[in-house]
């Protein structure tokens, strides 16, 4: 899934641990080398406080005295080492014992700081100093363990990382929360699209960043765009229905003409032909009264808009004294109100027709989907028959006027909403049900 919040979180997640990873390291050398630079300056004392002790006979040996050095310098390994060298002449503190420190050879004059391994393998920072003493060249080379502060650094280490940790936990949490509320407009206008969608609303109201604010506009001029072109289209359809009413009734006229007397084929297939166009004329003037005036993409409640119908439908077959039973929820409902009125208005319509007092029309509306029955106590459909009831202009009885779309135009409907249809016989009235679930 091409998410916009887990693209985001992902890469600053990465640049957060980036940067935490970059400081952890960093804090680690600086800790480091400031425990090693203190060291060092403690071994530069010492070195002080063993050449202070140090003085070259007139023969040129060294002599030199241990009243001022450190007791850690006579215990066998202590960690803390250092060589006297002149000439051939060598002096090692005892913590050393046989072993030696291996020094590279610095000009003289020079200061070397390097890393060594001591007696018993010890880590080092190693101090070598080249000077001139009595006109003899002299090397003092110190050197102490690194293991302790070592060990040290390693718990600073472990504790620095268990707190840059933390803070990187924080911080991830702190931007997650960041992005989220960043990224509430476009749970807005995509809120504002569902209502668009149910026909709760006609445009995206939501406050949209200046970012996004190009595509609303866009999409709000679409949907303005879909109305207008839907309104102009149904409103076509119901004036060219007027408009050819009155051309008809001319040739319903013309079709009794004395003069096609002698044409009796002729006169016959024009009636057929223009009452043809008749019916079909009278279907879309229905269509055009049962829409109303409501806008494209309007909700559907069914309690609201079928009682209006069955009002229309009473005046229709008034003659018939039909009883038109309702049942339906007060409740609005995601569907398009003129695809409902058109869709249950064909099969109101055809129920009339058919019923000898009773209409049934139940609609049911639970988990986002919607149910409806429409039953009549008509003579019925037989079984073999039932099946090509929803075929374009198949009529299966002549008798009643029609022109055998209405079923033709639900199955539609019924299709553009992925829905199902059922036709059978009604248990309780007996004629037929005809039942859909969208």
């Amino acid at each position: 899934m091409n998410s916009l919040k887990v693209r985001l979180n992902r890469g600053l997640t990465a640049i957060l641990i980036l940067l935490f990873a970059s400081h952890w390291l960093a804090a680690d050398f600086v800790i480091r080398t400031v425990a090693e630079n203190q060291m060092f300056t403690r071994l530069e004392h010492d070195g002080d406080s063993l050449l202070a002790t140090l003085s070259l006979a007139d023969d040129g040996q060294m002599r030199f005295t241990t009243d001022h050095v450190g007791l850690v310098y006579e215990q066998l390994y202590s960690g803390h080492y250092f060589t006297l060298q002149s000439g051939t002449q060598v002096l090692r503190s005892r913590s050393m014992g046989n072993e030696t420190l291996s020094a590279p050879p610095p000009s003289l004059g020079g200061i070397h700081r390097y890393h060594a391994l001591g007696p018993q393998d010890q880590p080092l920072l190693v101090l070598t100093r080249v000077l001139n003493l009595q006109n003899q060249s002299l090397s003092l080379t110190v050197a102490e363990d690194l293991t302790a502060i070592g060990l040290e650094i390693a718990h600073i280490r472990l504790a620095y990382l268990a707190l840059s940790v933390a803070f990187l936990l924080t911080a991830i949490a702190l931007q997650a929360a960041d992005v989220r509320r960043a990224l509430r407009p476009l749970a807005d206008i995509r809120d504002d699209l569902q209502r668009v969608g149910r026909g709760q609303k006609t445009r995206i109201d939501a406050n949209a960043p200046q970012e996004a604010q190009p595509l609303v506009d866009e999409i709000n001029r679409l949907l303005l765009l879909v109305e207008r072109r839907l309104l102009q289209s149904r409103h076509a359809v119901g004036n060219l229905a007027h408009a050819l009413k009155t051309p008809l009734s001319i040739l319903f006229r013309a079709v009794t003409d004395p003069a096609l007397n002698d044409h009796p084929d002729l006169s016959r297939r024009l009636s057929e032909q223009t009452s043809i166009i008749h019916q079909r004329i009278e279907l879309e003037l229905k269509r055009a009264r049962l829409s109303g005036t409501a806008k494209p993409g309007a909700g559907f409640n069914p309690k609201l808009e079928l009682t209006g119908l069955v009002r229309i439908l009473s005046t229709m077959y008034e003659s018939k004294r039909l009883s038109i039973d309702l049942i339906a929820p007060d409740a609005f409902t995601p569907y398009d109100r003129e695809d409902m009125l058109e869709l249950i208005g064909n099969l109101a319509d055809n129920a009339c027709k058919w019923a000898s007092g009773r209409v049934a029309i139940e609609v049911e509306y639970r988990q986002e989907q919607i149910s409806l029955s429409v039953a009549d106590d008509g003579p019925g459909c037989p079984a073999e028959d039932l099946e090509h009831l929803t075929q374009r202009g198949l009529r299966l009885d002549e008798t009643q006027p029609g022109h055998g779309l209405g079923l033709a135009i639900v199955r539609d409907i019924v299709a553009f909403y992925d829905g199902t249809i059922t036709i059978d016989r009604s248990p309780t009235l007996g004629g037929l049900r005809v039942c859909l679930r969208l």
